[in-house]
């Protein structure tokens, strides 16, 4: 039996998603959507393209849930997407509904997937999907990290005039404004960037990586990102489907891991056929542990904020 790739959610994330999943030959992808037609279509434009882009992977629509049964893994892209003017957080009560009824939904279809959770605000959506799924903590990951991190490298290499590829980056704590961006853990082939550039400079590229997905949302105007958010669902996906031990900042759930517990915070993981197969405890000075457990504390609060609210039964 081929591996199955199940998206939730044929929006602009999820669409672009399954065309990058299939074009690198990862599995049969289904995506599902609650609207008639639209990952139906979608899904039959990609596969269209199988013959040019060299790929056997098949693409399937569906509005049922039914047809993400037997998945090795599934992601969760479904949700109202940030408009102009709204933060992460003023997403979370109507999300939070939309995640707690589709994790439901998965647990009872497909009860032994990998879960990776892509919506926003994402490190709760992801704490939100872990205590509905109750799946082992290594199978539910939230893509903030790798995002954060990818932004980081394409903003130094444009200043630097480098390669992107060449660029290292380490972002770790919640996928939001309080993220926080190493420095000293992020280089240019191997040379840090505090030897390459000034603190200004780094300030500078941190504050934007900060505000990476917003500076989009503005330039949009109606939108919101989804190239590098899906090319970096992608890549996870592919870590784990090849058992590659990759080494990349998610998050998930920490047990005392940078002294915090039971929370899901940006930390840096190794991703293979389980999951998460280790987190990677890195060498923070007091600074910036501090940012990552106020960081750590805003996932921690808003969290409780939607269990105490009574709007998620």
């Amino acid at each position: 039996m081929r591996t199955k790739i199940s998206i939730i959610g044929a929006g602009f994330v999820g669409s672009t998603l399954a065309q990058r999943l299939a074009e690198k030959d990862l599995g049969d992808i289904v995506v599902m959507d609650i609207i008639e037609g639209i990952p139906q279509g979608k899904s039959l434009d990609i596969y269209q393209s199988a013959g040019i882009e060299n790929f056997t992977s098949f693409v399937s629509g569906s509005n049922s849930y039914d047809d993400i049964a037997n998945s090795s893994i599934v992601i969760i892209t479904a949700g109202l997407a940030r408009k102009p003017g709204m933060t992460r957080e003023d997403l979370l009560i109507n999300n939070a509904r939309i995640i707690a009824h589709i994790t439901r939904q998965i647990k009872d279809k497909a009860p032994e997937a990998i879960l990776i959770v892509v919506t926003n605000p994402l490190d709760i959506m992801a704490q939100l999907v872990h205590k509905i799924s109750g799946f082992p903590s290594n199978r539910v990951i939230g893509m903030a990290g790798v995002l954060d991190s990818a932004r980081m490298r394409a903003f130094i290499a444009m200043e630097l005039d480098v390669a992107p590829c060449d660029v290292q980056a380490m972002v770790l704590g919640g996928h939001g404004d309080s993220m926080v961006p190493l420095a000293r853990y992020t280089t240019v082939a191997g040379v840090p960037i505090t030897e390459l550039m000034s603190e200004e400079q780094i300030e500078r590229i941190n504050r934007r990586t900060r505000d990476g997905g917003a500076e989009i949302v503005k330039l949009l105007k109606t939108g919101s990102a989804y190239y590098a958010p899906s090319s970096s669902t992608a890549d996870m996906v592919d870590s784990i489907l090849n058992d590659r031990k990759r080494i990349m900042p998610c998050s998930a759930m920490v047990s005392g891991q940078y002294g915090l517990e039971n929370v899901f915070v940006g930390v840096p993981v190794k991703l293979g056929k389980n999951g998460i197969l280790d987190i990677i405890e890195l060498n923070l000075n007091d600074n910036e542990l501090r940012a990552l457990h106020d960081s750590a504390k805003i996932v921690s609060d808003n969290f409780n904020y939607i269990i105490s609210s009574g709007e998620i039964s």
